[in-house]
């Protein structure tokens, strides 16, 4: 493509350049890929050695703290073959669609990302290497589609895998946004080599890998890389409108579309849900405009009523200062943790404040706490700011600028004013939070340019000492410069955190807090130093290797293996800090730790009665899933819980409302017993899994509905119900006098209840289930019957006279038309793979012979 010129001699000067369309393939051009392909399976395993050769795995946080979710559809599953999308495990009920979705219409795709990971059909690269390794795959085939050859290739790959944050993510659990990472550079490939001309074969990768990213269903890692593919569009039309390439750009951009709209169309079952399901939840923002009493958290007055509140999405902000931590990891400390953990540190401290600096904490940047850093690499940061300055190209400043929004963007609250501006702006931003985590963009932006910058120091040679002497200049001050000043200097920034600060200034009249305080300072000082001083380092080591070369003391291919030798290095002893081999444990003991079995629950389990709830009170009752593995839980442990149940909590739940509790049917409470051994304790008041009310309370709005669950004022025999669901019929109905009305529970699974209801009148009747507007659906005696929401979260019908049979089923018909829609893409995907396949083939026979 005539408008990448000058990245392209910049590029193919150090690697192979690419087979002409139907060339014939040899070993001698599959043998190096073969190569690469070893190496990134070697360092995968390498890296997960010997642990998982063991069969040790991971206790990871989020993964365990969410192990019971969904129990009771598995269990359902394994009893029937019958799979539910809707969950009554947690929070009393919601749909499983963000809860390891599963569709039949994504089969066939996870199995082929299954084979291309190295897990089928023979489990090569187990459960955490196989991610590594697509990492580093989908970053190579990004490098190569910029043309880059496959050695330079090679060190990009490794220095976007081995990024701290990646690891992290391993070790906390969070593998659906880490998969999501693993396609999107390859999903970025397709779409350079449609502008570069290749359109049938780009837009086969690209609606490929869109297919992946999205099928990982972590929308927010989609969602910040669109900026990426924005800049990168806008750079291909600066070009095409400079070499008078319109045509060819709009051509090239409408395969963009179309592929981009496969890829997702693949998944439209689980992008339509999650986006249905996203307007009920937090993300979707609460009708209520009361505000609480309480912690800071509970005075947000709902300021962003179609999303999540600003002071939510900003909790997690990374701090201005912080950012260095993308040259030295532990500026900030590293992870949070006890100081008494890190023995070396210790060591230099007065013996006599040793127990009270051990307790306090490593990590003293902006967050409310971190796993880790997120960490570049020394040397891969220098070649990134002399990129600016010697890479040539649209697609430099297209990298650049979503590097420099992905780190302003990630300040969050300290920058609240673009922060804002993106909330209110921009669709969807206000539907995420964690805002430090676009930072993953500058993770991939950051390596691709600093390999750029290395391409093109082999290309030109000694001259870009002379040529572009400003850049290297500035790299220096920026890198070796602030390496020094922080070992030196560690104090340049503040080495106690906000709330510390605070701590200090209110205990100043203590006899001691001085001695700590500098204690604690000096500490950190120390740690900050030492990480300093070992950039400082690395940075010397891959300096000298590259003045070498343009020394001509030294040729290309030793001095790019010795670069690729010390960042894997420099980025490995990094990530062995937070993801090593100790972490691992026996997966009993994961199992165990994740879903313990105490008497008390073995002592609910005894009884056999359907439809009721427990509310554990011995834990974080909506942060753990602990419950939900052995009962139907009042709590539960989830990113997206309904809105309307998460109103719930924080205006009656959290405040102990007895009648709240006891209309969830909540027959068991565990608590506290003798030595904190949890004790279930019967709740005899619990209404049932349904009863018949005598009186109707009506209610204006949500403000109103959510007052009259006030304490006090509701009760078993009266209806709380919004206005919006009034009838005719339901006005009119009479109060009930009928003593002997009833409804019985005959039948109850995950997705479908069946009741019997006996009454001599109409009545409305209350059902222990929670409401969700889309997807059930009611019958009585076989007939269709409309849902009622009553007292805030709960579903209700309006009964006839008599005997009748109510049924519940959970089967949205939206998921038979996105499934239908979803096989249809899946049956072009891959018409399209077989079609890029063919096309060489097809071209070599079209070419006369000579």
């Amino acid at each position: 493509m005539k408008g990448n010129e000058k990245l392209t001699s910049a590029t193919e000067t150090v690697g192979s350049t690419s087979a002409p369309a139907g060339a014939k393939l040899s070993w001698r051009k599959i043998w190096p890929y073969a190569a690469v392909v070893l190496l990134f399976v070697t360092l995968s395993l390498a890296y997960f050695y010997p642990a998982s050769f063991d069969g040790r795995v991971l206790f990871q946080g989020d993964v365990a703290g969410a192990s019971g979710t969904a129990q009771d559809v598995r269990d359902w599953q394994e009893q029937s073959g019958e799979h539910s999308y809707w969950t009554n495990s947690l929070f009393g009920g919601m749909p499983m669609y963000q809860i390891a979705p599963s569709y039949p219409s994504t089969g066939t795709l996870q199995t082929i990302q299954d084979v291309l990971t190295l897990r089928k059909p023979v489990y090569l690269l187990g459960t955490y290497a196989w991610m590594l390794f697509a990492l580093m795959g989908g970053f190579f085939l990004f490098l190569r589609s910029l043309r880059v050859r496959i050695l330079p290739s090679v060190i990009g790959s490794v220095a976007w895998a081995f990024s701290s944050y990646f690891l992290i993510l391993i070790m906390a659990g969070h593998i659906w946004k880490l998969t999501a990472l693993c396609f999107i550079p390859p999903t970025l490939a397709g779409m350079v080599w449609i502008y570069n001309g290749k359109r049938l074969a780009g837009g086969v990768v690209m609606a490929f890998f869109t297919a992946l990213q999205v099928l990982a269903n972590h929308v927010q890692m989609s969602y910040y890389f669109l900026f990426v593919m924005f800049f990168l569009v806008l750079a291909f039309l600066a070009e095409a409108v400079r070499t008078k390439r319109v045509r060819s750009f709009l051509l090239s951009t409408g395969v963009v579309i179309i592929a981009g709209l496969v890829g997702v169309a693949v998944n439209s079952t689980n992008l339509f849900h999650t986006y249905q399901y996203g307007k009920e939840t937090m993300r979707g923002g609460s009708e209520l405009t009361l505000k609480q009493s309480g912690n800071v958290a509970d005075q947000a007055s709902h300021e962003n009523k179609n999303g999540l509140d600003k002071a939510y999405i900003t909790q997690w902000s990374y701090g201005i200062g912080e950012t260095w931590t993308l040259l030295v990891p532990n500026v900030k400390g590293g992870a949070s943790g006890y100081l008494g953990y890190n023995e070396k540190a210790m060591n230099e401290v007065n013996p006599a404040y040793a127990q009270t600096i051990g307790q306090m904490n490593q990590y003293w940047g902006d967050q409310p706490f971190t796993a880790g850093p997120v960490y570049v690499g020394a040397f891969v940061l220098f070649l990134f700011i002399l990129s600016c300055f010697i890479v040539k190209g649209p697609v430099k400043w297209a990298l650049l600028a979503a590097t420099v929004l992905s780190i302003l963007l990630s300040w969050g609250h300290n920058l609240m004013w673009l922060t804002s501006f993106f909330i209110d702006h921009f669709p969807l931003y206000d539907k995420f939070r964690t805002v430090s985590s676009i930072l993953v963009i500058a993770e991939f932006t950051i390596p691709a340019l600093a390999v750029l910058a290395l391409v093109e120091i082999v290309r030109v040679g000694a001259p870009i000492l002379n040529r572009e002497r400003a850049g290297w200049i500035t790299a220096a001050v920026l890198t070796l410069g602030a390496s020094l000043l922080f070992a030196l200097v560690p104090s340049v920034f503040s080495l106690l955190s906000g709330e510390e600060e605070m701590m200090f200034r209110e205990a100043a009249g203590h006899p001691e807090a001085g001695a700590i305080k500098t204690a604690l300072t000096d500490v950190r000082a120390d740690i900050m130093a030492a990480d300093a001083w070992r950039s400082f380092g690395i940075l010397l080591a891959c300096g000298a290797l590259l003045l070498l070369f343009l020394k001509k003391k030294l040729q290309a291919t030793p001095m790019l293996i010795g670069v690729a030798v010390i960042t894997l290095l420099d980025l490995w002893t990094v990530d062995k800090r937070y993801l090593n081999d100790e972490h691992f444990i026996d997966p009993a003991l994961v199992s165990q730790r994740a879903a313990p079995l105490t008497e008390a629950d073995k002592q609910i389990l005894a009884d056999k009665t359907p439809g009721f709830r427990v509310l554990n009170l011995t834990v974080d009752t909506y942060n753990d899933a602990t419950t939900s593995r052995w009962h139907r839980s009042v709590g539960g442990y989830h990113a997206a819980k309904l809105q309307r149940y998460q109103d719930l909590i924080e205006h009656q739940l959290s405040k102990g409302n007895r009648e709240v509790v006891n209309m969830l049917n909540t027959k068991y409470i565990i608590v506290p017993g003798e030595n904190q051994q949890p004790v279930p304790m019967l709740n005899p008041d619990a209404y049932g899994p349904a009863w018949p009310v005598s009186s109707i309370k009506w209610v204006k709005n949500a403000d109103e509905e959510m007052t009259a669950l006030d304490t006090g004022s509701l009760s078993r025999s009266i209806a709380v119900v919004d206005e919006r669901f009034a009838s005719d019929n339901l006005r009119k109905l009479p109060a009930l006098t009928d003593s002997t009305a009833s409804i019985r529970l005959t039948e109850y699974t995950p997705n479908k209840q069946v009741y019997e209801t006996s009454g001599a009148q109409a009545m409305l009747g209350v059902f222990s289930e929670i409401y969700y507007p889309h997807g059930w659906t009611a019958t009585i005696d076989g007939q269709p019957a409309s849902i009622i929401r009553a007292n805030y979260v709960l579903r209700a019908l309006e009964l006839p006279a008599g005997q009748h049979r109510v049924e519940f089923r959970f089967d949205p018909r939206s998921l038979h038309i996105t499934e239908a829609i979803a096989k249809t893409a899946l049956v072009l995907l891959l018409l399209g793979i077989v079609a890029s396949v063919l096309y060489p083939f097809v071209l070599r026979k079209k070419r006369p012979t000579a």
